[in-house]
């Protein structure tokens, strides 16, 4: 099998993990990791001007052979509730960014994305949680650096969003 040849997430344009080191990986990070492939291809198919198809991409992920070892009910929850409302949580995003959202790379606008709607939407996902998972998520599909603006973009989102629990803490 050639090595070089990149996978059907990877010519769809979705970011695909690396191949190493191996890692293993909870339902509920892997649950993670293809929503944040499905929001990735999402984001790239709006900023072309496509309306993206959420059941297609869906069912393209589930069709990889490492979806069933994923928490189906976290990734439809993730995937389904950021593309509903991703409007108004680009509307919490914003304001803490120092660059227009359209300037992000799509890793990180959809490692932002996910860890905003756990922060403001999932408040049974503890704010340390949510903010470790994206940044994580950007670790291992975006850029050298990316994880860094993920990580103090949601710290100050914490803030604002879980006060009570950042304070207890």
């Amino acid at each position: 099998m050639n090595k070089n040849v990149p996978s059907p997430q990877a010519a769809a344009g979705a970011p695909s993990a690396p191949s190493a080191p191996k890692r293993s990986l909870t339902p509920r990070r892997r649950a993670r990791e293809y929503a944040l492939q499905g929001i990735y291809q999402s984001l790239v198919m709006r900023r072309a001007g496509s309306l993206p198809n959420a059941a297609a991409i869906a069912k393209q992920l589930a069709e990889d052979p490492g979806f069933r070892r994923c928490q189906h009910d976290l990734f439809q929850g993730i995937f389904a509730g950021v593309l509903e409302r991703t409007d108004e949580l680009e509307g919490i995003i914003t304001p803490a960014l120092d660059r227009p959202i359209n300037e992000l790379s799509p890793v990180e606008h959809a490692a932002l994305l996910i860890g905003t709607y756990e922060l403001a939407m999932d408040l049974a996902v503890p704010y340390k949680v949510a903010i470790n998972e994206a940044v994580e998520l950007a670790k291992t599909f975006g850029g050298t650096d990316g994880h860094k603006y993920v990580n103090g973009v949601l710290d100050l989102l914490a803030q604002q969003l879980r006060i009570t629990e950042v304070q207890a803490s």
